[in-house]
């Protein structure tokens, strides 16, 4: 069944996700609140800054107009940066006022700066439950540029409800994007943000010339890290050998295409944090939410080694060797900890 898909967000990501809905057939929407952008998609149909090299369907129509453009839609599909995610939100919620309650999904991969919080919470706590019909998180291994290319791509729809995940199942399933269900909505989210941080550090170590073995340590480590900090706020084990935990993190961990990436090669060649910043043209959503994730373990006496020293690479000024050296001579440790958390104890 043809849908309106209203699409807030003409990043990359955004972008590639359009192309797949309008593949698929629904109708697009495509908002974004730069008049210069949404021209160049309603005229020459590229997006050039975010997507260099593909070509958009004229089908794909770009707006500027928030309340156009989720006008009469059967689902909105936030794709945002996570600091833009309340904002958008709160804009969107008055706007939903006597039109058909449409499905929520959000494909935005972080944690709020403060207050820690996972970005489904924020959207409920901007929108109220009786204007929309259902939130689904959509999230896993997928690069934008490989997405428009047609390349094969496998991601998770996640809701506590599987009837909702099955709606955005069937939205974007097609031979070369496919999507399976998954229940656990806490750890796809944090799966997907906090791998982020590991794919810093990962790039870092790419700058800094080491080699395989310091990749797999890294990587394998920090999965046990997003594990534990997963666990301890209620997420399945199994969601983090899944597509949102290993698979998202050995897409983002091992690829130039990857912001967050790029931007610890960079610091691990070198470069201060802000000129790696301010050079980069998108969000490297990797650096907001190691601080995030930080002073989340911090609260609540989490331990999460890695994170910490990312954190102080980033943050505390702490050169990159100086880290490594102080993460490998830490007390020797058993690989599996003893340590049991309580499932379900805490929620974010």
């Amino acid at each position: 069944m043809k849908q309106k898909v209203a699409v807030l967000g003409a990043g990359s990501w955004g972008t590639a996700l359009s192309m797949v809905l309008d593949e698929n057939g629904h109708e697009v929407r495509l908002w974004g609140n730069d008049p210069q952008q949404i021209q160049e998609i309603n005229e020459q149909h590229t997006n050039k800054h975010y997507l260099p090299g593909a070509r958009l369907s004229e089908a794909i129509v770009g707006y500027t107009d928030l309340k156009a453009a989720i006008s009469g839609a059967d689902a909105l599909l936030f794709v945002l940066p996570t600091k833009a995610i309340r904002a958008v939100a709160k804009a969107v919620a008055p706007l939903l006022d006597g039109q058909t309650k449409p499905h929520l999904i959000h494909a935005s991969k972080g944690l709020e700066q403060d207050t820690h919080k996972r970005i489904s919470v924020i959207i409920k706590e901007e929108i109220p439950a009786e204007k929309y019909d259902s939130l689904v998180v959509l999230s896993g291994p997928s690069h934008a540029e490989e997405v428009a290319k047609k390349d094969i791509t496998t991601i998770t729809a996640a809701s506590e409800n599987e009837a909702d995940a099955a709606y955005v199942q069937k939205l974007f399933m097609n031979p070369y994007f496919r999507v399976y269900r998954n229940t656990d909505v806490i750890g796809v989210e944090l799966g997907a943000a906090l791998k982020n941080i590991i794919a810093v550090g990962a790039g870092a170590l790419h700058g800094l010339g080491y080699g395989d073995n310091a990749k797999a340590a890294l990587m394998t480590r920090g999965l046990a890290e997003i594990s534990r900090l997963g666990i301890a706020f209620g997420a399945d084990p199994l969601t983090f050998i899944g597509l949102s935990g290993v698979g998202d993190l050995i897409v983002t961990g091992t690829s130039r295409h990857s912001r967050n990436w790029r931007a610890g090669d960079l610091i691990g060649k070198g470069h201060a944090l802000d000129e790696v910043l301010n050079n980069m043209g998108m969000v490297v959503e990797g650096v907001a939410t190691t601080k995030a994730a930080y002073e989340l373990a911090q609260e609540k006496g989490i331990e999460m080694p890695i994170t910490e020293a990312i954190y102080k690479v980033l943050y505390k000024n702490v050169d990159v060797k100086k880290a490594i050296e102080e993460l490998m001579l830490r007390e020797g440790k058993a690989e599996q900890s003893s340590q049991n958390v309580e499932k379900g104890s805490q929620k974010i």
